[in-house]
Order: structure tokens, then sequence, then C-alpha cells
């Protein structure tokens, strides 16, 4: 039996007079302690313990009731902040807090823990579960019994910022979400937590700087911690040292140790020299020697020959002048160095002097020496890229304006042209004579020869139609023929994919031809390999631009792809069956057979004025309205390969060899070039491009050149038609 004055330190009575109610309830006593001052209405506050009441009055319990009296929380009675603030407002709360409490019985059977006196116990029962599971439930956890324990209603945002605003101490409250409550610091335990946000110890009495203590060293102290005698190495030499100082002295002597020499200044220097030339200038990495001024002349000297010395002309002269283009020295004659007076500009031009030094722009630019050999690209010789077209050999004559397009035989027998005159010519290429000449009365724009040897027949653009023209040569049996394919009873007009109103086929009496009329402009036409196929392009013909006739069957259609701008050309692959259309920006290629696009090539040109496909067919070049050219490898890339700034103005009109790895293009600037274009059959190598040569002879007229240029099925050579009526031929 232990007596106890104080019931643990929980509950404290100073001033206020205090009568117990006992509620027995399961074997248990409820005590509530009323607190209250003389005058104050009386509070209860409940303080739950297991223990006899006469034990708990007499003051006297055994060691067990004391147990049980020491696992009584602090927390619930909270006696301690109620007569700290002697608040009667705080007093009432607890005690509708007592009543919640005993509603939900959520506190009657929580076990404590008594490992410390200063903790204070969770009280939920939830365990370590998390509190995340509760979130959306109205309780949280479950007592002893298993019945529910009911979370406590907490006010919406608008009256709890109306009751913070109220209260002046609403700062110092905290919610206990562990525990479901509001707890309000101490003073104390805000001065703590100051103390721990400056760095410093919790509670003010411990001092971080106490003096040391030295537990070996004392007053009283009448024998040392030891007592052994100084070894005898302290006051002998050490060999070791000895040794060490003996190989020092000699890597001395065989210079294998070297001291730094100390540094000799010399006695005169250079005053006008460069400073970026002395040894400790050049040590420092980005050390830039400060600009020379002019070195002195001898109009400087003080006496100066006559030529040096201005007359008084000059010198009236130079008042008259800019302030910067004057002269800052003028020369003068002096018997002696006595006579000679002090500079008047002595300040200012050291003041301008230590203003340019200062203001210089002073930046290292690191020059490097290149041989710009080194940097042309190692291209073969052109002895060895030998046969190409480099002199002009022939000069075709008769017809009396520009020549606009010219078109070889497949044999390369015959070459036909077509002019602004009205005439459409053919020409026998090895001796220049013309064979036969139809005057048409409107320029001609474009002559395509068909590609079949057994069908000599031409196509000639006169402005918005395409005249199928007889040549007239092959035999008997060939003759026929053709006569029966271009021999139309009635005229006809296609009516698939309503074309009757844009396009219909006329047989010409007049040159015993067909004449295919469309309502644009045609600007170009191309042959079919198998030369049955001829495709017309019309810029300003809107979704019908492209259109693809049958000669043996008479029929036209438009190509079935949606164009995206105006088309400038078209070009049928080949081998296969491809279809290349050019507008102004980029080359589409489609598949005839599929329907559907294949590539896009973006050229990056400003507009595209030509196209021609290798006889591969995998590579291709553009020419553009900006003197560049193109070269396009499709397996590689949707972009050039490379690009060519090779003529100055506009061109007109490129071309592949069928047989030769030769390619050439011609422009306004009345010249044409010739290049070396080898494709080679390993997909790892890139295609050589190498300019070989460039051909003139054409003149200018009217601001145009050369305005075609078509290579021989055969030879190398190269045809070109100028604005000057003539055709040259250009052999090796």
């Amino acid at each position: 039996m232990r007596k106890i004055s104080t019931i643990e330190g929980y509950i404290f009575f100073f001033s206020f007079q205090c009568f117990t109610l006992v509620k027995k309830k399961a074997n248990e006593h409820v005590i509530f302690l009323s607190l209250f001052r003389a005058g104050d209405s009386p509070f209860f506050f409940p303080c739950r313990c297991g223990l006899p009441l006469v034990s708990f009055l007499s003051g006297t319990m055994s060691h067990q009731e004391s147990q049980k009296l020491d696992n009584v929380n602090p927390l619930e009675t909270r006696v301690e902040d109620v007569i700290e603030r002697g608040d009667n407002d705080f007093l009432d709360d607890n005690h509708d807090q007592d009543e919640h409490s005993e509603s939900s019985q959520s506190h009657q059977a929580v076990d404590e823990s008594d490992s410390s006196e200063d903790e204070v116990a969770p009280r939920n029962t939830i365990g370590d579960v998390p509190l995340e599971w509760y979130k959306d439930e109205k309780h949280i956890g479950y007592d002893i019994a298993g019945r529910k324990i009911t979370k406590k209603e907490r006010q919406d945002k608008l009256d709890s910022f109306l009751a913070s605003a109220d209260d002046s101490k609403n700062w110092r409250k905290i919610y206990d979400e562990y525990n479901d409550e509001e707890v309000e610091l101490t003073k104390e335990e805000i001065k703590h937590i100051r103390r721990l946000l400056k760095g410093k110890a919790p509670h003010a009495e411990f001092d971080p700087y106490a003096p040391y203590v030295d537990w070996f060293k004392w007053d009283d102290a009448k024998h040392p911690l030891s007592n052994a005698p100084e070894p005898k190495r302290r006051f002998i030499p050490s060999k070791w040292e000895s040794k060490k100082v003996v190989e020092y002295v000699r890597a001395i002597r065989k210079g294998l140790i070297k001291f730094d020499q100390p540094k000799e200044e010399p006695r005169f220097y250079c005053l006008w020299g460069d400073d970026s030339s002395s040894a400790d200038r050049t040590k420092h990495l980005a050390y830039i020697p400060p600009p020379k001024p002019k070195l002195p002349g001898h109009e400087e000297s003080y006496n100066p020959s006559l030529e040096y010395i201005p007359t008084q002309e000059e010198i009236n002269s130079y008042q008259l002048m800019y302030e910067e283009d004057r002269p800052k020295f003028i020369p003068k004659k002096f018997t002696s160095f006595r006579s000679i007076p002090a500079y008047e500009n002595a300040i200012k031009d050291s003041f301008e002097r230590c203003l340019d030094l200062y203001l210089c722009p002073r930046v290292r630019k690191k020059r490097i020496n290149i041989d710009p050999e080194s940097l042309k690209p190692k291209l073969p010789s052109r002895k060895d890229l030998r046969p190409y077209p480099s002199t002009c050999y022939l000069d075709y004559r008769g017809h009396e304006g520009a020549v606009l397009s010219i078109s070889v035989e497949p044999s390369g027998q015959w070459i036909a042209s077509g002019s602004k005159d009205g005439t459409v010519r053919i020409w026998e290429v090895e001796t220049g004579r013309c064979l036969r000449v139809w005057e048409i009365g409107e320029a001609v724009q474009l002559v395509a020869w068909n590609p079949l040897p057994e069908l000599p027949v031409l196509a000639a653009s006169v402005g918005a139609d395409v005249l199928i023209l007889n040549t007239g040569f092959g035999n008997e049996e060939e003759q026929k023929r053709i006569k029966e394919l271009l021999h139309i009873g009635t005229p006809t007009t296609d009516d698939s994919d309503d074309m009757s109103s844009f396009l219909s086929w006329i047989q010409d009496e007049k040159y015993d031809c067909i004449r295919l009329r469309h309502y644009r402009t045609v600007s170009s036409i191309e042959w079919h390999r198998k030369g049955d196929y001829l495709s017309t392009v019309m810029p300003a013909g809107e979704s019908r631009a492209v259109l693809i006739h049958q000669l043996s069957k008479r029929l036209t259609q438009r190509l079935p792809f949606k164009l995206h701008g105006l088309p400038v050309s078209s070009v049928f692959h080949p081998t296969r069956s491809i279809f290349f259309v050019a507008t102004k920006k980029n080359v589409r290629v489609y598949d005839l057979l599929k329907q559907k696009l294949i590539k896009k090539l973006e050229t990056q040109l400003r507009e595209v004025s030509s196209i021609a496909v290798h006889p591969a067919g995998d590579n291709l070049i553009v020419g553009s309205k900006e003197g560049k050219l193109c070269w396009f490898d499709m397996d590689l890339s949707s972009k050039p390969y490379k690009t060519l700034k090779c003529h100055p103005k506009d061109i007109t009109k490129v071309a592949f060899h069928r047989s030769y790895p030769l390619f050439a293009s011609c422009s306004d600037d009345c010249t044409a070039y010739i290049f070396h274009g080898m494709v080679y059959a390993d997909l790892n190598q890139n295609p050589l491009i190498v300019p070989l040569e460039i051909l003139r002879g054409h003149t200018s007229y009217d601001g145009r050149g050369v305005m075609d240029c078509k290579f021989h099925p055969r030879q190398p050579w190269l045809f070109t038609a100028g604005a000057d009526s003539s055709i040259k031929l250009y052999c090796h």
C-alpha cells in the first residue's frame, strides 16, 4: 500500500473547489471531478479508472491500483489546459466532448500504452491500418466490443472560417487526423517549436557551449597517467632520414633533380617591339597584345626636309577639311632641341590612347590555314569520263522564229522541231537537210515523236489542240496501218467521265491527222513507252489538268487523283506503270494500277520548270526557274540528294541519255551544261555526279536563250534548240 497526495500529476488542485460524484458501471468507477470557482457554474469532468472509490478518496491504494491509475490518458482529462487557461467556454466544450464520447462509447475499453508517462497513446483502435481506408466511411475503427467508432461532425469551410475569424487563438489549433480531434498548442509547445525552427535546443535551460571537463586532469592529482621515461629515439639523429638525405644529394649531383633558375630581367628591351613575343606573356592562354601606335616618321622630326613641310596654302586648305580627314600633326622646322615648344595636344593624345586601349574590341580569332584545293571533292578526271558532247558539229537553219521544242526519232536518223513561226519541220540528223514542213499557222509549243520505230507518228501541240501527224516514214504496210489508226469517220467525243465538253477527237482533213481539241492550253506532251498512250498537261485545267489518251481506242481519261498545286509537266516511268506529275513546288509519284500515291518528292525550289526520269527509273532530275537542278534518289529519300546551282537564269529543259551516263540542262543564259551521272547497281553506293562541259553557241533573242535540249538515242550527242531560230548538234 502506498499513499498518494496527487493523482499522478494528471489533475492539479490549486485555488479550485472540487467535489466528486461517483457512478458505478461494469465494475469500474467513473469519477466526475467538478471544477469551479466561486460564482461559476460547475463543470463535471470524467476521469475513468478501474480502482475502488474508497481507495481513491482515502488516498491509499495498492500497487496494481496505482498502475491502473497510471494508465489514465492525460489528453482525456486535459485538466492542465483547463487550469492554465481558466476559460469557461473551453470547459463547456470539453463537457460536450464527454457527452459525445459517452454516446458513441468509443473510449470505454481502450488499452493505453504504458511505455512512457510523457507519450500520449492514440484514441482510435484501427491499429496500423491507413486512415485513407476510412476516408469515405462514417466511422473510424472499432472498439473492443466490436462497435463502430463514429467520426465527429466537422464544420464546413464557411463556418470554420467564421469561427477562425472570431477566435484570436485559432492559429494555435491543429487537427489531429489520427485521433480525430483538434489540439491547441500551449505556449510552452510554441516556444519549443520556435527554438527548433531556429536550430536551437528545444529546452531553454540546455547549454550547448558548456565548459569542457577534462576527466583525466584534476587539481589533486598526485601521479601522472603514465610514468614511462622519454624514449631514446627522441634524442639521437634518425638513420632513415640520413639515408633519404644521401639519396637526394646523389640525385641532385646526377642532374635528376633540377631547381628553377632565378629569372634574369633584361637590362634593355625593345620599346616598339611586340609584347606577344615575350616569354612571360606567352605563358598566358588568352593573352592578346594591345594595339601599337603608329611609329614616327620623317615628318615628326624637329628638323625635317623641305618636302615634308607644308606651305601656307596647304595649311589653309586643312582648315576647310573635315576634322576626321584633317592631318593630326603638321611638321615644323626648328633649329635645335632647345627651341622646340611643349606639345600642346600631349594630354589629349594620352587620353585618347588610353581610351583606345580600354574600348578596343580585343577578340582572339583563330586563323586556320587550309589549302583551297583540299576542300574540293575528289572527282575523276574528265578524260576518263569520255565520250560526252563538247563541240558544235552541225547547225540546222530554216526556221524564221524561235525554236520552242525538238524531238529525236527512236532510231536517231530524224529530228523534228516546232517553232514560233507556226511550222513543224523534220530534219535529217547527219546532213542537216530539211525533209518535210507542216504550215500550222500558229506557234508550235511542243513536238514529241512516238517511241515505237514501227509507228512513226508525231504529236505537236498548237495552243489548245494536239495534232497527231503522219511523218510518211516506213514501208507500205506501216503506212497503211498508220492511216487506219489516224482515220476517224465522224467526229467523236469521249463520254467517259463526262469529258464531252472538255475534249473532242476530230479528223483534220488538211493535214490528214487527228486533232485532239482541249479546252485549255497544253503545256506538256509525253508518250508512253508502248506508244499507244499519250499524256497532256493543261496548267489551267483544274481537276482535268492531266489527261491520258489512248490512240488505238480513241479514249481519254483524266488522272484519278487530286492535284495539289498547278501541274507543270508529266512523265511516264520507263519500265513500270508509274506516273510522275510535277507541280510548281513538288513532284508526286502515282501507281496507275493500284491508283494510289506512292511518294511525294519535296523539291525545296521556288518553281519547277521541267523534269526527266533516269532510264533505270529510280532517279530523276528536276529543273527550276531559279537556275537550280535537283537530283532525286527515290530509294534514298523524298528530299534532293544533290542540288546544283549551275545556271544564272531559268532552266528551260533537262534530259537524260538512254544508254550513256549523261544528263544535260539548258537555260535562258544561252548555255547547256553536260553532267556525268553514274547510277550504280549497288544500293550502298551513292550516284556519282560530275560536271563535264558548258556548251555555248546560241545567242539571246527577246530575253530567251536555249529553249530545249535532247540527247541522241544511240550516240553521245546533244541537240539544242534556241530562241535565235537555230538548232545545233554537239558531238564528242
